[in-house]
């Protein structure tokens, strides 16, 4: 796409952001051309004729004009990291509710009593380790013995 535009003497570009689906796009051209991503609410708020099957020649129309405000993308590095953060959350969410579906294997459907046996003991995550580590008794010191004085 990006050579396809430069053959054609293609300068700039400008493209309305819906969803996430810009974003391939735009990490494409953006090495090559001035990349201008509009949101679609200021491009409704121009007055003209802005129809879904002409989209592509209105927003031309409207950049070859310079009526077209940009909206801020940062760097590139920091949409990675933004990128990753957000990857992070939703693996952290889905942990959580995984969890959440093991502590009540009831309310997913019918289940085997014997299941829960090896989580009955106390202090038992099912995650990884107990909420209270256990020492073994040789480990553990006795309290010290306080004596009154006569």
């Amino acid at each position: 796409m990006a050579d396809g535009m430069a053959a054609q003497g293609v300068p700039h570009v400008a493209m309305e952001s819906t969803g996430v689906f810009w974003k391939p796009i735009f990490n494409i051209l953006e090495s090559h051309y001035t990349v201008l991503l509009v949101n679609a609410w200021h491009l409704k708020q121009v007055p003209g004729r802005k129809s879904d099957i002409r989209d592509c020649q209105w927003i031309a129309q409207l950049l070859q004009h310079g009526l077209l405000k940009a909206s801020f993308i940062p760097p590139r590095p920091q949409r990675e990291l933004r990128d990753l953060t957000r990857h992070r959350r939703q693996l952290v969410e889905e942990k959580g509710r995984s969890a959440r579906q093991e502590a009540h294997p009831g309310r997913r459907g019918p289940f085997d009593a014997g299941d829960l046996l090896p989580y009955a003991q106390p202090g038992h995550d099912l995650h990884g380790l107990g909420r209270r580590p256990l020492r073994p008794p040789e480990a553990r010191t006795p309290a010290p013995v306080l004596r009154q004085t006569p």
